[in-house]
């Protein structure tokens, strides 16, 4: 499946200008090819907004889903997206897939929170696997920091993740996430990583870009830049079976061993 990473800030603070950016990369995607385009962390408000969090943050099912799902199925392209979701007097920091017919298929809440900026603005998930079927690839879906914990990746592959996709909001200095920690998690997990970063400066953050889609084999298939973009990149069934098949990680273990580690 051909997957486009909109590596873009967006117009932090407009739903309205945000949704106009998707659509024009969904247009863009699917011209080229892709069955799914993943948009970053917090891409329909913008991440750095302060307390307007909570004023834009919308439910999964509300306008700015449907305006989406519309997205979705007028460039019959599935859509990933990350936002600020409220259920009742909680918001969390969500991804959302939506199919290209429009159909909600997934909804992740990020489970590990960064720093106190997102700690005094969202409650944490408790579900660390969330995944559907599209395309012919089991999707999983996972936030940015999440990332960063072997045991959560490690989960979605004993579950049978092929393709994870990160929206994600990588800052300054970390952008050693990108280019190291993300190949390497794709590798020791036998998956497909697609890692789509926010860009530029934003409030007290510089988000440092580098967008890629790595595979099992822990090689880039695509990296973009320091600016804003659209990178694509092919996660092949077909490839990810075999590198399965020759990589012992997953077999080789011995969770026996391992109960100290909780």
């Amino acid at each position: 499946m051909r997957t486009a990473l909109l590596q873009s800030s967006g117009r932090p603070g407009s739903v309205v200008e945000n949704l106009k950016v998707l659509d024009e990369a969904a247009g863009r995607a699917a011209a080229a090819g892709a069955g799914l385009v993943a948009a970053p962390e917090m891409f329909l408000t913008g991440y750095a907004i302060g307390d307007d969090i909570a004023r834009l943050a919308e439910p999964a099912d509300g306008d700015s889903a449907d305006a989406i799902a519309e997205i979705a199925t007028r460039h019959g392209v599935a859509v990933v997206y990350g936002y600020p979701e409220r259920q009742g007097e909680t918001v969390h920091n969500s991804a959302q897939l939506i199919s290209a017919d429009g159909t909600r298929l997934a909804n992740y809440r990020k489970t590990h929170l960064f720093g106190c900026f997102e700690r005094d603005h969202f409650t944490p998930g408790e579900q660390p696997v969330v995944q559907a079927d599209l395309n012919g690839l089991r999707v999983g879906l996972m936030i940015c920091y999440d990332v960063e914990f072997p045991e959560n990746v490690r989960a979605h592959a004993l579950a049978g993740t092929d393709l994870l996709v990160v929206p994600t909001a990588q800052m300054h200095p970390f952008q050693f996430v990108a280019e190291s920690v993300v190949p390497v998690r794709a590798f020791e997990n036998q998956m497909y990583v697609a890692y789509v970063n926010r860009v530029g400066p934003e409030g007290e953050f510089e988000f440092v870009g580098l967008s890629t889609l790595a595979g099992p084999d822990g090689i880039a298939r695509t990296r973009a830049g320091r600016g804003e973009e659209l990178v694509l990149a092919d996660a092949d069934p077909d490839f990810l079976a075999a590198s399965r098949e020759a990589n012992p990680y997953l077999k080789d273990r011995r969770p026996g061993l391992y109960g100290s580690l909780v």
